[in-house]
């Protein structure tokens, strides 16, 4: 209890940062994933080629290895970005990348009637995507793009490797400081497993608060 109380104030920045990358780099991977989405259905070839391939790429290689290219590969290109900007674009490339696949699954989920029905009332494509198969796809996607919200904030985690002082860095330094190691690991880890039920307890929330809209 004793290092609690003493580690308290340093948890609490730690944990304002680990929240600031999960926030800021799920938004803007949304904003991106829709991007990458719209790219995957178009009809223009070269839009849909790039996007699988930016998505392949995300998805394939590994997070950590990701953000060590962007911190560390980037300055030999001269192009220098302070760490919690560095995290926060690392994130928000790898999250789009499977945001994209989450929306674009909700969208071909949507009947083709919806499609149809659309035209018939004189929609253009981008109207009848906008105003009738968009909420719909991201009402099926809600449990994925939740998923992914949750898995986010804990891959926030390894932005510790290039010193941004978010919990996890945190608990180390709590941990060699006293070296109380297990203690100091054990106060991050059911830091990150409240903010992680509280997503969850939201993201149930809105799926019923969704599923009635519906009925």
């Amino acid at each position: 209890m004793g290092l609690l109380v003493l580690s308290m104030p340093s948890l609490l920045r730690g944990l304002a940062i680990t929240v600031l990358l999960g926030v800021v780099s799920f938004v803007l991977g949304s904003v991106l994933g829709g991007l990458i989405t719209l790219a995957r259905i178009s009809r223009h070839r070269t839009l849909k080629v790039v996007a699988i391939a930016y998505v392949s790429v995300f998805r394939g290689t590994p997070l950590l290895i990701q953000i060590m290219l962007v911190y560390f590969g980037l300055p030999q290109l001269g192009v220098q970005i302070p760490p919690i900007p560095s995290a926060i674009l690392t994130f928000t490339l790898y999250s789009g990348a499977y945001l994209s696949e989450n929306f674009r699954g909700g969208i071909l989920a949507v009947d083709k009637g919806q499609w149809e029905a659309a035209g018939s009332m004189g929609m253009t494509y981008g109207r009848a995507l906008r105003r009738v198969v968009f909420p719909q796809a991201v009402r099926v996607a809600t449990p994925a793009i939740g998923s992914r919200f949750i898995s986010l904030m804990k891959d926030t985690s390894l932005a510790s490797v290039i010193t941004v002082v978010e919990l996890t860095r945190v608990a180390e330094s709590v941990g060699s400081s006293s070296f109380r190691y297990v203690e100091a690991f054990v106060m991050a880890g059911i830091v990150y497993w409240l903010i992680n039920t509280t997503l969850s307890v939201g993201q149930e929330v809105l799926e019923r608060r969704m599923g009635r809209a519906y009925t």
